[in-house]
């Protein structure tokens, strides 16, 4: 949520900033002149109310000198009156400012790039180019070489869910179990996070506070009658962790990270990605949170993408890092750092982590506050997160890159060890 201090002191500039997310100039007017109105009314309120708490203590003063309170009562009554309708005026401009203020993004960063679509992402460096050619001429899409293994089968998924859903099989099961279990020693070992499972359904509490909801409802799957929804994402329930609390400031940073299922409707989706693991309904992943001091959040967000980048550079898999423009990037970001996987299948480079530092925005929201030391003031803490990796995309980037010409693929390096010594996947028997 938006700090309404800036749109009330410096509307310009708020405005500003939320037309490079496409938002008019005309929504933040009529927010800034809502919640005017709205202090007006609390401020008449006020006034009215304390006005009949001197009435009242007439009413009792003239009782007990056994004086007629009559007049001062007719008085009292019109004040409560008024006092109520004031009172449905102000809850209905309290709604209003809610509805508009819960529905706009986050301010982005000043380094973001401005434009509408993926097409303004700008590309900040790439490795491993030198790699792109090894699967030979003609690859073949992850997709074909998982069937002809026998270790992903789309079609069962179908039928026993829908489509979008699909069967590990034998070494697959293997090799993405191999893979979120090398992911989470690395980000708990060497980069410093602790290792947290996670509720996999959260209230719509939790989900308001990351900015899924209410703008968002299509994207998830609810529990019907519930306030419980399947989680989307782990940083749902590892940001919530601190939500309604206040940290010492001693205490941040703190780095959490959680392998868990992801569901999504992908809604709005239709037509895209119809075949293979990039765009499921259900996946697994390995979640980086981190919560910051603001004067240290961009510092921790390029730690972050370099912790996720090191997965696939252990991995020998090539990618590039983008930054997202102002039109890309996520509802609650002020900066995201997209990481991509090359694909040689289809010839480009597809996401595999998003890593975002939202500022206070979710801070805001779930309130999420700590304490510094020297003054004790309560400020917002900073909140970020990212993929460290999306493992269903890992899988495929490691069958397309590392599949050889008898159709079998190897398996990297680092991953031997927790294949128990299977150094490549050949068609099950």
């Amino acid at each position: 949520m938006l700090d309404m201090k800036l749109i009330r002191n410096d509307f310009e500039k708020a405005a500003e900033l939320l037309k490079k997310r496409g938002v008019d100039k005309e929504e933040i007017a009529r927010l800034k002149e809502i919640d005017e109105r709205r202090r007006k009314l609390i401020q008449k309120s006020e006034k009215l109310k304390s006005k009949r708490n001197e009435v009242s203590k007439e009413i009792a003063e003239k009782k007990r000198n056994n004086e007629s309170a009559d007049d001062v009562i007719q008085s009292m009554q019109e004040v409560s009156k008024e006092i109520k309708q004031i009172d449905k005026e102000l809850e209905k401009a309290e709604k209003e400012t809610w509805d508009i203020s819960t529905g706009l993004p986050n301010f982005p960063h000043e380094s973001v790039p401005v434009g509408e679509t993926e097409e303004d992402n700008e590309e900040v460096s790439r490795w491993g180019d030198a790699l792109i050619s090894r699967p030979g001429d003609e690859p073949k899409p992850h997709w074909d070489l998982g069937e002809d293994l026998g270790i992903l089968d789309f079609a069962r998924g179908a039928k026993v869910a829908q489509s979008r859903f699909l069967y590990y099989l034998g070494a697959g099961a293997r090799l993405e179990r191999a893979l979120y279990n090398f992911m989470l020693d690395v980000q708990t070992k060497e980069h410093g996070y602790t290792e947290v499972i996670t509720p996999y359904i959260v209230n719509d509490e939790s989900m308001f506070a990351t900015g899924q909801f209410p703008k968002f409802k299509e994207d998830v799957y609810e529990l019907e009658n519930e306030n419980l929804t399947l989680i989307p994402t782990a940083e749902v329930p590892l940001t919530n962790f601190y939500r309604d609390e206040i940290l010492n400031e001693a205490d941040l940073p703190k780095y959490f990270t959680a392998m868990s299922p992801s569901f999504r409707s992908e809604a709005g989706s239709a037509g895209r990605d119809t075949r293979g693991l990039i765009r499921l309904h259900q996946f697994h992943k390995v979640e980086l949170v981190k919560f910051a001091k603001p004067e240290e959040s961009y510092d921790e967000l390029e730690k972050m993408t370099r912790d996720a980048e090191t997965i696939l550079e252990k991995l020998e898999l090539p990618y590039r890092r983008v930054v997202l423009s102002t039109g890309d990037m996520g509802f609650a970001a002020a900066k995201t750092y997209d990481i991509e996987v090359w694909m040689p299948a289809q010839n480009t480079y597809r996401e595999i982590s998003s890593c975002s530092n939202t500022e206070d925005f979710q801070a805001r929201r779930g309130m999420i506050r700590f304490r510094r030391e020297e003054n004790n003031r309560i400020e917002y803490a900073h909140t970020l997160n990212g993929s460290g990796l999306a493992v269903g995309r890992a899988f495929a980037a490691i069958l397309e890159n590392y599949q050889q010409a008898d159709g079998s693929i190897k398996i990297p390096d680092v991953l031997v060890p927790y294949m128990d010594g299977m150094e490549y996947i050949t068609a099950e028997k």
